[in-house]
């Protein structure tokens, strides 16, 4: 997978640009779904080793991913939609706008974009999506990475905020621990009560 085979396809039709998107987040209780674009070269040279779904890398190695990604990347973005907008325009909308925001704050302008998934966006360019495609496009495999460590850093800050939770293991999805420690303590303010109303008795951690 860690081979540009898509954004070569691209190439030869005539674009400049594939960016490849992906996001992680959408299934915890709590913080912010986030979202990464990323362009990257295709040339054999500039190919980086190892890319792939970051879910099946251990964190060390999507964290040397990573730098190798940003270092290497002829554009990258990355943006969070926070809870209480989660909360308010649902999970699936609140991705299509992390996703957007990102894809548009790319420094090169994407002119395909290649989603994983089935998810359409409401931007300019060319776009297509593909399910599974953080294991099956190169691109959106490193966006994943991207958006991967980035969230795993939001949620060990949070971790030290909020330690009953243990955001620093289950970073924010819905384990037995963080459930518990929900109807022990009530929740914080980065917890998605759409998310939480199930185990959640209105309490709110002071």
């Amino acid at each position: 997978m860690d081979h540009p085979i898509y954004e070569r396809e691209y190439f030869e039709k005539g674009f400049c640009a594939v960016a490849g998107v992906d996001e992680v987040g959408r299934g915890p209780l709590a913080g912010p779904v986030v979202c990464a674009a990323v362009i990257l070269p295709v040339e054999d040279e500039l190919r980086i080793a190892g890319v792939n779904d970051s879910k099946k890398l251990s964190a060390k190695k999507r964290d040397a991913l990573a730098e190798l990604i940003r270092e290497r990347a002829l554009a990258f973005a990355v943006t969070e939609v926070d809870e209480s907008t989660i909360d308010e325009i649902n999970i699936l909308q609140a991705t299509r706008l992390g996703m957007k925001r990102a894809v548009e704050a790319l420094s090169v302008p994407a002119d395909m974009v290649l989603t994983d998934g089935d998810m359409t966006l409401d931007i300019a360019a060319s776009q297509r999506s593909i399910v599974k495609g953080d294991a099956l496009v190169y691109s959106i495999g490193a966006a994943s990475i991207l958006a991967k460590v980035h969230r795993d850093s939001i949620m060990k800050k949070y971790a030290e905020e909020y330690p009953e939770y243990g955001f620093e293991h289950n970073v924010g999805y819905g384990t037995a621990e963080h459930i518990e420690a929900i109807r022990e303590y009530g929740i914080c303010k980065i917890h998605r009560k759409t998310f939480v109303r199930r185990f959640w008795d209105g309490r709110v951690r002071t």
